[in-house]
């Protein structure tokens, strides 16, 4: 499928189902099916219940999704600015 036709969600692991898939619960409150992808499955990347990912969804069946990446937790998309205090001096 072309890039375009994917959205990019973020989401709120749920549950842990059988067989690699995962219950998520988005921002807006819905529930959606998702399994994760190659690149996760080769590194071992480890998805409990609390964690945040970001997910790619098909605009034509919004049910299911792909989780592409696992969000840390300093990572997470926040409202407040980020502050930064200046360079830190060597010493």
């Amino acid at each position: 499928m072309a890039d375009e036709e994917m959205i990019e969600v973020e989401g709120k692991v749920v549950a842990v189902l059988p067989g690699t898939m995962f219950r998520v619960e988005l921002a807006n409150g819905h529930n959606v099916l998702a399994h994760i992808s190659g690149k996760l499955r080769k590194n071992f990347i480890k998805l409990t219940v609390g964690d945040m990912v970001n997910m790619e969804m098909n605009k034509y069946d919004l049910h299911k999704a792909r989780i592409i990446y696992r969000l840390r937790k300093n990572q997470r998309q926040r409202n407040a600015p980020i502050r930064s205090f200046g360079p830190k001096r060597r010493r």
